[in-house]
């Protein structure tokens, strides 16, 4: 890594425990750029529930795999939690691989208030994801670690509300919580209440700011530009490092450029 002349994170306290570990060079410039975006956009809500079959009020979307690390069981407590506050509550779950999947589905057989609640969709085609975004209220993760979110970039990129968990990734994408709602990952109890206000402030306006926050923050253009700008940097950094006279003098090079 020492010949990177600079390193992008979603989040910049991702570098953390790479500097820690010695990976990082100490001269090497750190980014924080999203690594991806979406071309999903927001649609008619009415229209998407006919399309879909969505429900509830409120509609909640979780898009991610049932895995230890997605942690689904912690969702499930949050949401039979919140269900005693919000009874038309529904939630409907998209997944790839489901290795707790017999853990999901006992946990719904067990409680009365999750059976009939909690729709199990499974595998889902791409485009299917973008209307069932446009249909749901709220999205939901309750990720304990994350490179990035690429189903919480596309949920920002439909305007859809994030109740996502606390951590680098997840802050980076939605402004440290300027959209949307940010819970304590494991902590069901926070999930509930984080729900719940979430819902409490729904209207058109939300979905509005979560999409202009993705328009500036995450379009093909605002990424675009990002990278421009980082490169157009590291060029100009490491031009101010060029040899001048046979010394090399950042300084003198930088203010010569």
């Amino acid at each position: 890594m020492s010949v990177a002349a600079g390193v992008m994170f979603c989040a910049l306290e991702q570098t953390r425990p790479f500097a820690k570990a010695g990976v990082l060079y100490p001269g090497t410039q750190q980014y924080e750029i999203p690594e991806s975006t979406s071309r999903f956009s927001p649609g008619d809500r009415d229209e998407a529930r006919r399309l879909t079959g969505l429900k509830g009020d409120p509609a909640v979307l979780w898009v991610g795999h049932l895995n230890a690390n997605k942690d689904p069981l912690t969702v499930l407590e949050g949401v039979a939690a919140a269900a005693r506050e919000l009874p038309r509550l529904q939630l409907f779950c998209c997944f790839g691989t489901a290795p707790l999947l017999k853990h999901v589905q006992d946990r719904i057989a067990s409680d009365p208030g999750l059976r009939g609640r909690v729709h199990l969709l499974g595998r889902m085609p791409h485009d299917r994801i973008e209307h069932l975004m446009r249909a749901a209220d709220l999205f939901v993760l309750g990720s304990h670690h994350e490179g990035s979110g690429y189903s919480l970039i596309e949920a920002l990129a439909c305007g859809l509300p994030p109740v996502v968990t606390d951590i680098p990734s997840f802050r980076g994408l939605t402004g440290n919580g300027t959209v949307g709602m940010l819970w304590p990952r494991g902590d069901p109890q926070a999930l509930c209440g984080a729900l719940c206000s979430a819902a409490a402030q729904r209207d058109p306006q939300m979905r509005a700011a979560v999409r202009a926050h993705f328009d500036l923050e995450l379009s093909l253009d605002a990424l675009g530009c990002k990278l421009a700008a980082t490169y157009q940097q590291v060029h100009e950094r490491k031009r101010g490092y060029r040899r001048i006279g046979g010394i090399v003098s950042a300084d003198t090079a930088m203010g010569a450029s």
